[in-house]
């Protein structure tokens, strides 16, 4: 077994981002997790849990360089509809045991809000995209073993 050391840890500068099969170059962060719903159960004093159901939800940050889909969204939204989408996600480093890669498939994915306009003097402007997926629809294709 090889022994780990600190430079086999994954960098996020390596990361990738896929946004509906365009590979999204300007992406700072993303966050996708499973979150299980649940209910409480008392069993005597205690208070234990049940969960009834799991739920996909997550972020992602880009530099402000396209309008990426606002116009859309805000066009499908007003007109009644509900579009989903299908996000990639892969994260590396050269220096991972191996040279493996992590990538996650994230399908039927919407969004929670979209920013229209945005920005602070000084800075290079962000936009956050908060969204949710089922869980099902979710699935490792590569993992870093």
């Amino acid at each position: 077994m090889a022994q780990v050391r600190g430079n086999n840890a994954v960098s996020g500068t390596w990361g990738q981002f896929w946004w509906n099969d365009i590979l999204i170059m300007e992406v700072q962060s993303f966050e996708a997790k499973v979150v299980p719903k649940r209910e409480d159960v008392q069993i005597g004093y205690d208070v234990d849990s049940k969960i009834n159901g799991i739920a996909g939800e997550g972020k992602f940050t880009l530099k402000h360089m396209y309008t990426r889909g606002a116009k859309y969204y805000l066009d499908a939204w007003k007109s009644g509809k509900d579009p989903r989408t299908t996000f990639v996600s892969k994260s590396g480093d050269p220096d991972t045991v191996g040279g493996q890669e992590e990538r996650v498939v994230i399908g039927n994915a919407w969004f929670n809000e979209m920013m229209l306009a945005q920005f602070e003097k000084g800075k290079t402007n962000e936009r956050e995209y908060p969204f949710g997926f089922t869980a099902s629809s979710a699935s490792f294709y590569n993992t870093i073993e």
